[in-house]
């Protein structure tokens, strides 16, 4: 998919949008805090032909080929703040009917997005989301900035984000190791989204439990259902894509058929 830089608010936005199926929905994906459009591999395109959907895939301010972040600090409420962001990005780009596919903080946001422009959305993928902070979630974000001060992971992250990568990756660990993020959550807005949502989840996922999936699923107001999968972590869109592609294609057919 070719790419290009959209000028959103001032901010500048890498994004890669393949629109070539005549009055389908765009599946919008969003990454995860340390992810960007290119770490996506295939799998956008893949679920795109697939369900013979449009596709759009963008890179979060600050990541990838986007430009980079103002500052490092965050608010609280910077993933809300996001999906602000990204229904600005769908206005400049003419979007008006999308399926979200989120991963981690990208599945927060889509979460988000459906309960702030529910009139947008024809469905959400949630990957790995989180509604609340958990321990697990704490000690996950500790080990990985554990890594990233003792094994070769930042020059690895420099292939996507090239000089970019000491900023987010403080922006990501500072927001979610403070006290103040403690008591972040997001379960007062899942009343509000109403489009039929699947909640995807590892169930070995280092960074939350299942009472993340079943908090969400039991609070949204449209249909809602979950996949976990067993003997897998926080990515199951890498660890197993075949899996996930064909549940998500599933899940995506039998809305757009319907």
């Amino acid at each position: 998919m070719e790419g290009r830089i959209v000028n959103v608010n001032g901010k500048k936005l890498y994004t890669e949008y393949h629109n070539s199926f005549e009055n389908k929905p765009v599946i919008v994906f969003l990454h995860d805090s340390l992810g960007c459009t290119q770490l996506w591999r295939d799998f956008p395109e893949k679920l795109a032909l697939q369900t013979q959907c449009n596709v759009l895939v963008y890179d979060r301010l600050g990541y990838g080929k986007s430009f980079p972040m103002l500052t490092y600090e965050r608010e609280n409420n910077y993933m809300e703040q996001e999906a602000d962001l990204l229904n600005d990005l769908l206005k400049e780009l003419n979007i008006h009917d999308i399926i979200l596919f989120g991963h981690s903080d990208g599945g927060t946001i889509a979460l988000i997005f459906a309960a702030k422009y529910p009139e947008k959305v024809t469905a959400t993928l949630c990957e790995a989301g989180h509604i609340f902070v958990e321990d697990i979630t704490v000690n996950g974000v500790k080990d990985a900035f554990e890594a990233y001060k003792t094994t070769n992971l930042p020059q690895r992250l420099a292939k996507y984000h090239s000089d970019k990568v000491e900023m987010i990756v403080k922006a990501w660990t500072e927001i979610w190791l403070s006290n103040s993020f403690k008591s972040w959550n997001i379960e007062y807005l899942l009343k509000d989204i109403t489009s039929p949502l699947l909640f995807i989840q590892g169930e070995n996922d280092e960074y939350g439990t299942l009472d993340q999936v079943e908090k969400t699923i039991s609070q949204v107001s449209g249909t809602a259902e979950k996949f976990i999968i067993p003997n897998i972590g926080h990515t199951p869109h890498k660890e197993i894509p075949d899996t996930v592609l064909q549940k998500s294609t599933e899940f995506i057919s039998s809305i757009i058929k319907g």
